[in-house]
């Protein structure tokens, strides 16, 4: 491949991976095509992209990118993967799917998060965090339930001046007239 087509593959590679600042480098090698294209439409499904690309091409395109960390001391073909919700449920999804039987050859190589670079087992770690929905339900759960405590605060108290207003009124009620005229 001459130098020319080589730069405008590797400025494709960029183009695509614009903007792209969390990703994940999976290998497929071994994986058949008909197992790869289940695997992209398993990836589809979860707004997961794919690109197969050699890693030589992939260090020209993405070296003045968040992503070029990734890229570390990989040989070979490799796959960038990106999308999902956030990061985490990337990791989740791709954790998932090397566990699965009919995907035996996937395996994390590693990837990038925020410019850093994250080893097969830092990205293993990241599949363990919250979700971003999970986080945001525990902030939510945190922020009500202070408001909810406090709330409890007032309306106890509340209730149980009520309360006392009510029996003194009840007893008075049931002083008979006779006691509250003679005194």
């Amino acid at each position: 491949m001459s130098k020319y087509v080589k730069q405008l593959v590797a400025d494709d590679i960029t183009k695509r991976l614009e903007g792209v600042q969390n990703a994940f480098v999976v290998s497929l090698v071994g994986l058949d095509t008909n197992t790869g294209n289940s695997l992209r439409a398993a990836f589809a499904e979860k707004q997961i992209n794919l690109l197969v690309v050699k890693n030589s091409l992939a260090k020209r395109a993405l070296s003045d990118t968040p992503l070029k960390a990734a890229l570390g001391s990989l040989d070979g073909s490799c796959a960038f993967c990106w999308g999902a919700s956030d990061v985490v449920g990337l990791a989740k999804e791709i954790v998932r799917l090397t566990k699965d039987k009919s995907f035996k050859e996937l395996k994390i190589l590693g990837g990038a998060m925020d410019g850093e670079a994250l080893t097969a087992e830092q990205a293993i770690e990241v599949s363990k965090w919250p979700s971003r929905e999970e986080q945001i339900s525990l902030l939510v759960g945190q922020i009500v339930g202070v408001g909810s405590g406090l709330s409890g605060q007032f309306v106890g108290a509340g209730s149980a001046i009520a309360s006392q207003i009510k029996q003194l009124a009840d007893k008075e009620s049931d002083v008979p007239a006779e006691e509250t005229t003679a005194a």
